[in-house]
């Protein structure tokens, strides 16, 4: 139970980080172009490498460390840090075709779904 409280916090806060970087960055550049999220999306995989490297690999902090930053602020920060973290974790399992159907699927499925999701709910509104 306690680490769900843990992955809330790290949850909230890390919405909040995104919420406030990426409105920051779209009114210092502009929306021509989601340089917002796009930083975010970078940041935050930059991060959870590090995070990973430390928290997992040389088992720095506990449990409640992992929960806070990878899982809580990270996972709501940007889900493509962990998107990037599984890919390479596969690449690195040496899991070739896992890998590549991984990202194909995540990225063409993903892009279908919104598109889908938004053809339907037009169609009902």
């Amino acid at each position: 139970m306690l680490n769900l409280v843990w992955i809330g916090v790290g949850g909230a806060l890390g919405a909040m980080a995104r919420f406030s970087l990426a409105t920051a960055i779209f009114k210092w550049i502009g929306k021509a172009y989601p340089y917002g999220t796009l930083s975010v999306n970078l940041i935050g995989s930059f991060a959870i490498g590090a995070a990973y490297i430390w928290l997992v690999e040389n088992n720095f902090g506990g449990e409640a460390h992992r929960h806070l930053i990878m899982v809580g602020f990270l996972g709501a920060f940007t889900t493509f840090s962990t998107f990037s973290l599984e890919s390479l974790t596969l690449l690195q399992q040496g899991k070739i075709t896992a890998f590549l159907t991984y990202i194909a699927l995540s990225l063409i499925g993903c892009l279908l779904a919104t598109a889908l999701g938004m053809i339907l709910t037009k169609q009902l509104v």
